[in-house]
């Protein structure tokens, strides 16, 4: 028996978040980029594209890819904008 301790490990790749659930919130956060600030969009692909790939292959997204892109979407959309709430559900769920 290994004595490594894995908690909440289900193996979804996405400490403990819904990949398809992930990958619908990312779906989303593109959409509404394209329509408030479509500058942002290949920020709001970044997510989209590590979130499937993880899901793909049951291995946990590149954080840091996926953080870089949330902060530069989080500062180039207003407050109080679709974008911004999805941006933070993001963060939140995946804990960057």
């Amino acid at each position: 028996m290994s004595g490594y301790n894995s908690p909440d490990n289900n193996g979804s790749g996405q400490d403990g978040a819904d990949p398809a659930a992930m990958l619908i919130l990312a779906e989303r956060l593109v959409e509404r980029l394209s329509f408030e600030n479509p500058a942002l969009v290949p920020q709001g692909e970044i997510i989209h594209t590590e979130l499937g790939h993880a899901a793909q292959d049951g291995l946990p997204a590149n954080r840091g890819r996926i953080r870089f892109a949330l902060e530069a979407i989080g500062t180039g959309v207003p407050a109080g904008s679709g974008s911004l709430a999805l941006v933070q559900e993001i963060a939140r769920v995946l804990d960057v």
